[in-house]
Formats: structure tokens, sequence, C-alpha cells
């Protein structure tokens, strides 16, 4: 299972700088899956503690929010008007380390809950020039969950996409008839991202601006084509999809492929190697690639992980063999870089000024079609 084998490396990895890179060494990987797979067996949620997204305390972020981290903007960027063309439908990734249960809370607390509110702000702010966001609360899969391939896992995975769901309904039923549609996610949020495309493609046909599905693995031909929607091919483009992996060289991908590659994709086909896609945020196009002087903002955090700034013409990045590459020189990002150069959690955070200016782009490109 794709969810299990990615997430599970993407586990690992993170692990060995959250939870200490001496235990790992010591004791192994196998110490730490032990250490982290949920206790006991998955058991569902009374159908009485679903969340109800018609009560506004069911979304982290949506209009008339009082404290919203997605309206958030770094300093020097320019002021954000209240948007009204578009609504942004954001599902965050996974923020809950512990292994006292399959799926977090609805609301986590303590350093879940304080890094779900840091991805709102380095991640979903990105579209808050061009439109209203809405991020749902829901029961995420916790990291222990994608270790095993197991019939607990499948569970906790499916109960977490059904609160997905659920949220983009009431999102739909919510948003008036007409407004164009932007979809965003990252990791455990993009994984249930291509679901919910498959799911409710009837129901986005002419109103997708764009899909945003960072930090996960798409295939072209594997997955695509049962979505509904096609790659992004031009800066100009509405109505695709855009999906990038961000590694610095030298770099160190094979955790990713060796967990995709031959997987079953959402059409059917098996996943293969050189059918992963890379749009270049920087471009906005499928494969290619862009000089530093291109990037207008990355945004890098402070010490505390509280406040950031953008810093323009650092990072470029290539498409390469469907990972994107960066190149120029990296700012000091934080702690959470993971082995093999790899920049999961950075996916949004090296190119945000320019995915909000690709909003921007397809929005007008919707608009005027």
């Amino acid at each position: 299972m794709l969810a299990r084998r990615f997430l599970g490396c993407i586990f690992i990895l993170t692990v060995i700088f959250v939870a200490g890179a001496v235990a790992f060494f010591q004791f192994g990987s196998a110490m730490l899956v032990r250490s982290a797979t949920p206790k006991g067996n998955y058991e569902r949620p009374a159908p009485s503690t679903d969340p109800d997204y018609v009560e506004a305390s069911s979304w982290i972020s949506r209009p008339g929010s009082e404290i919203d981290e997605a309206r958030w903007s770094p300093d020097n960027a320019p002021s954000v008007p209240t948007p009204t063309r578009a609504a942004t439908f954001y599902i965050h990734p996974t923020t809950y380390l512990l292994a006292d249960r399959w799926n977090a809370p609805l609301k986590p607390s303590g350093q879940a809950g304080d890094n779900l509110r840091l991805f709102l702000k380095s991640q979903a702010s990105a579209f808050n020039r061009v439109s209203a966001i809405w991020a749902p609360h829901y029961r995420q899969a916790a990291y222990g969950a994608f270790l095993l391939d197991s019939e607990n896992a499948h569970k906790a995975l499916h109960l977490a996409y059904g609160d997905v769901r659920a949220a983009f309904d009431r999102f739909l039923a919510e948003v008036p008839a007409g407004t164009p549609i932007i979809l965003a996610g990252h990791s455990q949020g993009s994984l249930h991202l291509t679901r919910l495309l498959a799911d409710r493609r009837d129901a986005l046909k002419g109103r997708l601006v764009a899909a945003y599905v960072a930090g996960w693995p798409v295939g072209v031909r594997s997955d695509l084509p049962a979505m509904g929607v096609s790659a992004c091919k031009t800066a100009n483009e509405s109505g695709c999809l855009l999906s990038w992996q961000s590694f610095a060289e030298p770099s160190n991908t094979k955790l990713v492929t060796d967990a995709w590659v031959g997987t079953k994709g959402l059409a059917g086909e098996p996943r293969q190697r050189n059918d992963m896609l890379c749009v270049n945020p920087l471009t906005g196009a499928a494969g290619g690639s862009a000089p530093p002087s291109d990037n207008i903002g990355t945004l890098v955090p402070n010490r505390a992980m509280q406040e950031a700034a953008l810093v323009p013409e650092s990072v470029g990045a290539r498409c390469d063999a469907g990972f994107l590459k960066t190149t120029g020189d990296i700012p000091d990002m934080g702690p959470f870089v993971l082995p093999g150069n790899n920049y999961h959690v950075y996916d949004y955070a090296l190119f945000w000024a320019n995915i909000r200016a690709d909003a921007e782009r397809r929005l007008n490109a919707w608009v005027s079609q």
C-alpha cells in the first residue's frame, strides 16, 4: 500500500531528527517502528463524535474565523485584501507523532496543534491573496498508522479520508455555486486530496482553478486519469494539477522511489519510475528548470519558527526524473531537512511567493476562459 510504504519512509526520516539520531543508529529502524505503532486494535469512534462541518468549530480556517493563521502574511509581502474571487480547500499534513491511538483527536493539542498552525502559516497562506481559505479539522491518521499494511492501518486512513470528504461536501454546500475552487494539500493531506479529486471529479468539473498536490508522488498515467485532471503544462493554464517533491543536491531519493514504484495507481495501473510527475512551482510547467533569479520569495522562518520573511532570488529548481532538485543557495530553513537532502517539510516555503503568484495567474486564466 502506497500510503504505508511512502509515509513509513517519511516517518523514519523525520523521527531521526525529531526523536533523536542516536537512538536510530544505535537500535535501528525496527525499534522506532515498534515504538511508533499505535497501541491496540483500531476502534471506530462512536458516530456521535464525528465532526459536524456545519459547525464553525470543526474548521481550523474558514471565512469569519477570529484567529486564523491562514490569513497570515510575512511582513515584507504585499498586503492581503479581503478576497472574494475564489475559495481554497486546504488539507494539512500529518502533525501527530504519538502512538497512543490510530487517529489523532479532531483538534490536537500540544506540539501537534502547534505544528498544525505552523503549516497553515507556511502553506495555506500562499493562497490567501486570491481566495478565502477553508481548512478542516480532521482525524488525521497518526504516523504509526503508515508503518503496517494491516486492517487497523487501512481503517485509520479511511476514517481520516472520510472526514476530509465530509468537510469538502460541506465546503461545496457553503461556497456559492460557480465560485472557482483551488485545492491544496501536503504529504498526508495530498494523499487524501488525490482520492478526493477522483471521488468528486464531477463536482469539480468546470470549477477547478488548480490542484496543488505537494509532497506526495503522483503518476501521470497511473493516477491522473482517475482524477479527471491533467498535469499543468503552462503557467497560464487552469483546471490542472501541480505536484513536486523537493530535494537539494547531492540528493538521495531511493527511499521514495522504492516505496512508490510497483504500487497500484488510482487508475488501476502499476506505478513506474518514469511516470512520476514533477511540475516546477517556479515555472508552473511540468519539467524544465528555473534559476534562483526567478524565485520571487522563499519563506524563511526565524529560529522560534513563529515568524518568517521572504528572501528573493536565492533558490532555483529543476525537475529531474520526477523530483524537484533545488539550485542556488538555500537559506537556513530550520532543523527539519531530512536525510538525502530531502526538503519535504519545506515544499511550500521554498517557493512560497511563486506559488502565490501561480494561484493568482491561474485564477485569472480561469476567469478569462
